[in-house]
């Protein structure tokens, strides 16, 4: 018998049963609801019951998830299509920590490059490290995917905490990215990171260039004012970047776990190294709880069995990630890549063809904007797209309190509305109180029903500190983790993209005219005559 048939089978007994009917158990808030120091997943405005939950956790054991766990946080090459570890953890791992790859301690080499960071970024935010023209005013980070999503969402999300330069970020290989960039500063004041494991990564080595070019106007040096996170020694001094502002990070950190390392460092400079460590810390007490929480209290395992229910055995194929906090707005761009990068795969560890369908599309924007753009399809539209939302019990602004609390009102509604719905004859009555009758009445009543049944989650924290974020990324990362150990796949490898950076690859001396279009399918060639006017 499949794995997945138990959940399968009791999913049709009990799939069109009202949720708001689940609430009749007056405990089932706290039952169906996990913690972790002081942030709260509420999980209860799902179909999910304790028999559901008892078999997602079976699930969960009979998938390996315990095994798997243990192995990834001990150095095992658990990544074996690339036999690669996977420790992005060890990034953020304590200062007692011992981890240990090919038999040697990984550890030492991460704590010197973490001291490395902080005494760079310190001497950059004191004005000892500074430009041809004095103190450093501004910092470009140029990346692109894993070396630009996670840094740009958690410096957004830790504004509060700025007290360092300006920092910007470029990825794009669109030239308009780098030219608003740029547009206003100061070449003589500002600093550029290039972000780039390999030096090699087209999009942003040639912004790296074009942010040379532009800086070489005014500067002598350009390489005194360069930085790199890349591992190519070679190719950052032929930059002319001092091997001293080169920090580099191992193969078995991906793109889109990089955040807690040197790809950290533009966010560093912005925080403060103290801040940045509390940061870490966040992200280390997650994995703690992860590790040792059984799981039906353990908010990894349990954020990622309300996916699988959702997605494998109920078939709703998307899932909105809905932050009610304006500086989480690049937060469901960063999980859209770490969802579906990481588990957007059709073949199994072994060669197979998947059992079931993978990852779900992953999407969304910060509450309230959403609420005046989509939520129209989320709540009346034929789909079903289970919802996660996000709260703080308060904000950074004092002073507007009463915005956060319309805030917070505004987030329990949408969750409430989606469970409870309206049903015809409430939406009959309302029209009937203005006055319409019969034909008109039912008409009108039937374009303002809503069918409800909709679940979402809900994710409440006390404030959003570097230590609340630091949680927060954690415990998605190892909710993909969890899905993709249940769905037998690898998270850790992303060869999707290969294809078309090769394709490309061919079609710049192409659309240069240095080269024919002969061979390429119809519509290419003439998209590429399009282009080449």
């Amino acid at each position: 018998m499949s794995k997945w048939q138990p959940l399968q089978a009791y999913h049709a007994s009990v799939a069109t049963r009202p949720l708001i009917a689940l609430f009749n158990e007056t405990d089932r808030a706290v039952e169906f609801s996990v913690s972790a120091d002081q942030m709260m997943l509420d999980y209860s405005k799902t179909n999910i019951d304790s028999k559901t939950k008892d078999l997602l956790i079976d699930l969960a054991k009979v998938s390996g998830v315990a095994e798997k766990r243990a192995a990834m946080f001990s150095g095992e090459k658990i990544n074996d299509t690339e036999g690669r570890a996977v420790l992005h953890t060890a990034l953020r791992a304590g200062p007692e920590a011992v981890i240990r790859v090919d038999g040697a301690d990984v550890m030492p080499e991460l704590r010197n490059t973490l001291v490395r960071m902080a005494g760079f970024a310190r001497d950059l935010r004191a004005g000892r490290i500074a430009g041809q023209g004095g103190a450093i005013t501004d910092v470009i980070n140029i990346g692109i995917g894993g070396s630009d999503l996670g840094p740009v969402m958690a410096t957004l999300a830790l504004a509060p905490y700025h007290d360092g330069p300006r920092v910007h970020y470029v990825s794009n290989v669109d030239g308009a990215h780098i030219a608003d960039v740029i547009k206003g500063l100061n070449p003589e004041t500002t600093l550029v990171i290039v972000a780039s494991k390999t030096f090699t990564t087209i999009e942003t080595m040639t912004n790296a260039e074009t942010a040379r070019r532009w800086m070489a106007g005014k500067v002598r040096n350009t390489g005194a004012q360069f930085a790199a996170v890349s591992t190519a020694a070679e190719k950052t001094a032929a930059m002319g970047i001092d091997p001293s502002r080169v920090f580099g990070f191992e193969d078995w950190v991906g793109g889109r776990y990089s955040i807690w390392g040197p790809i950290g460092l533009a966010l560093m400079i912005a925080i403060g190294p103290e801040r940045f460590e509390e940061f870490l810390a966040g992200g280390r007490a997650m994995d703690q709880h992860f590790l040792t929480a059984a799981f039906e209290h353990n908010m990894p395992v349990m954020l990622a069995l309300v996916g699988i229910w959702h997605n494998q055995i109920c078939d709703y194929s998307t899932r909105a990630v809905l932050p009610y906090d304006q500086r989480l707005s690049r937060l469901p761009a960063y999980l859209q890549q770490l969802e579906m990068e990481s588990n957007g795969k059709s073949v199994a560890m072994d060669g197979s063809a998947l059992a079931t369908q993978a990852g779900p599309v992953v999407w969304g924007e910060p509450g309230t904007n959403g609420q005046h753009a989509f939520y129209q399809l989320i709540h009346q539209g034929t789909r079903v797209v289970p919802c996660e939302f996000m709260i703080a019990r308060s904000g950074h602004e004092a002073d507007l309190a009463h915005q956060h609390l319309l805030l917070a009102s505004n987030c329990l509604a949408q969750s409430e509305a989606l469970m409870r719905g309206r049903s015809l004859a409430e939406a009959t009555a309302i029209m009937a109180k203005k006055g319409l009758t019969g034909a008109e009445l039912d008409r009108q009543a039937r374009h303002r029903v809503f069918a409800g049944n909709r679940p979402s989650t809900t994710l409440v924290y006390p404030l959003l500190t570097p230590f609340v974020l630091g949680q927060i990324i954690a415990l998605y990362e190892h909710r993909v983790f969890v899905e993709g150990v249940i769905l037998g796949l690898n998270s850790y490898d992303q060869w999707g993209v290969e294809l078309g950076k090769e394709l490309a690859l061919a079609l710049q001396p192409i659309l240069e005219g240095k080269d024919t279009a002969a061979g390429k399918d119809g519509s290419t060639q003439a998209l590429v005559a399009y282009l080449r006017g």
